[in-house]
C-alpha cells in the first residue's frame, strides 16, 4: 500500500518552529513534502531556521515574497495549484494565519483535497487585521481543525464549526520544550551583547498595523526610550525599511540589532524582565517561558494569557507602556494552558485516523 503524502505548506519564520515538531511525528506513517512559498525570503526570517530547527531544505522554494496581500496570495494559490496536481497528496496541513496559510487553504480546497489546520479557532475579532481573515476563511474550508486551546473550540463553534476539531494543545509548546534545551547549549547572545539576566527588555515589532503608521512607531519608540531598562530591539526588516523612510532614530537605551535566530530569541525571551511585541507567537513564548508580556495592540487571539494575568493589552499609548513596564507585575501562578507538550503526535494520530 502507499504511503500516504501530506503536503506542508510554510513561509513565515513561526511557521517553520511550528513545523518542526509536527514533521519529526508524521515521519513514521507519512510522506511529508515541504512547500516553502518564500514570503520572508531574507535569510535572517526563513532559511536559517530550517538549519537551526534541523529540518531537511524544501523541496519546493517558490520564492514569492513582496507584493500586496492580493497579489502575494494569487501568485502562491497559482504555484502551490500546480505543484498539488504534481505530487497529488491525500492531505494539505497548514499553520497559522498568513498568506501562505490562505493560498494553501485555498489551493486544497479547490483541489478537494483534505486541509488540515494547525492553529485553528483562534480569534482577534479584529477584521481589520489581515491575520483574522486568513485564519477565519481558513478555518471554515479545512477538513480537520487543530486547536491549541479551549477558547479556541469555542470561536469554532460560535460560528458553527464542530466537526473535525481537535483540541490538542499548542505545537509551539512542543517545539519550546525541544528547542528551550538545544538553546541552552548553542547560544551565546546574551554573553555577546554584555545582557544580565533580568535586567533588560526585550521588544519586537512587526505587524503592519505599527510598521506602516509612523505615528504608531513613533509611539512604540518612544515607549520604549522611556523605559528605565535597556531594550534590546531585533528589528525586523519591514520595520528597518520605514524607520529609514522616515527618519525615526531609537533613543540610547534601545540597542536595535539584526533578527536573531530562533534558539537566541528563546535566550533572549528567556532572560528578560519583560517582553514588549506586537506578536502573537512572542505574547504566547513569553507566557510559556516566564516573563510577564506587554502587547502592543488593542487586542490578541490569545485571550488566555491575558486573563491569566501574565499579558497586558497596551496598544501603543506611550503612557501606558510606561507605565506598565514601572509598575505591573503578575500577581497569579501560570498555569498550563497550552497542553503538555505532545501536540504534535496528536496532530499525527488524528491525521492517520482521516487518511487509513
Amino acid at each position: 500500500m502507499r504511503t500516504k503524502t501530506i503536503v506542508s505548506i510554510v513561509g513565515a519564520r513561526p511557521q517553520f518552529i511550528k513545523a518542526a515538531p509536527v514533521s519529526r511525528a508524521l515521519v513514521s506513517e507519512f510522506r511529508e513534502v515541504f512547500i516553502h512559498t518564500g514570503q520572508h525570503y531574507d535569510y535572517g526570517m526563513s532559511e536559517v531556521f530550517f538549519s537551526e530547527m534541523e529540518m531537511r531544505p524544501p523541496d519546493f522554494n517558490l520564492g514569492i515574497g513582496g507584493g500586496s496581500h492580493g497579489e502575494q496570495t494569487g501568485r502562491m494559490l497559482i504555484e502551490i495549484e500546480k505543484i498539488l496536481g504534481e505530487v497529488k497528496p491525500e492531505c494539505v496541513l497548514v499553520y497559522g494565519d498568513t498568506n501562505s496559510t490562505l493560498a494553501g487553504a485555498l489551493a486544497a480546497a479547490k483541489g478537494q483535497i483534505s486541509l488540515a489546520h494547525v492553529e485553528a479557532g483562534l480569534r482577534s475579532f479584529n477584521r481589520a487585521m489581515p491575520e483574522e481573515i486568513n485564519r477565519v476563511l481558513t478555518d471554515h474550508v479545512s477538513t480537520l481543525l487543530f486547536c491549541p486551546t479551549d477558547a479556541a473550540v469555542e470561536n469554532l463553534a460560535g460560528e458553527g464549526i464542530t466537526k473535525g476539531v481537535h483540541r490538542v494543545g499548542d505545537v509551539m509548546y512542543d517545539a519550546l520544550l525541544h528547542n528551550l534545551k538545544v538553546a541552552h547549549g548553542k547560544s551565546q547572545i546574551r554573553q555577546k551583547l554584555g545582557l544580565e539576566e533580568g535586567k533588560y527588555a526585550l521588544a519586537t515589532v512587526h505587524r503592519a498595523a505599527n510598521t506602516d503608521d509612523r505615528k504608531r512607531m513613533s509611539s512604540i519608540l518612544g515607549a520604549l526610550g522611556r523605559l528605565s531598562s535597556p531594550v534590546v530591539f531585533p528589528v525586523h526588516p519591514r520595520t528597518r525599511k520605514m524607520m529609514q523612510e522616515w527618519g525615526i532614530s531609537v533613543a540610547s537605551n534601545i540597542l536595535a540589532i539584526e533578527p536573531v535566530g530562533h534558539f537566541d530569541m528563546l535566550m533572549l525571551q528567556e532572560g528578560a524582565n519583560c517582553i514588549l511585541t506586537d506578536s502573537g507567537g512572542v505574547q504566547k513564548e513569553a507566557y510559556l517561558v516566564g516573563v510577564r508580556c506587554i502587547t502592543l495592540r488593542e487586542e490578541t487571539e490569545w485571550v488566555e494569557t491575558v486573563s491569566s494575568g501574565w499579558n497586558q493589552l497596551a496598544g501603543v499609548d506611550e503612557q501606558r507602556i510606561v507605565d506598565l513596564f514601572e509598575n505591573w507585575f503578575p500577581q497569579e501562578e501560570r498555569k498550563p494552558l497550552y497542553g503538555d507538550g505532545h501536540s504534535a503526535e496528536q496532530i499525527r494520530d488524528a491525521l492517520s485516523i482521516m487518511l487509513k
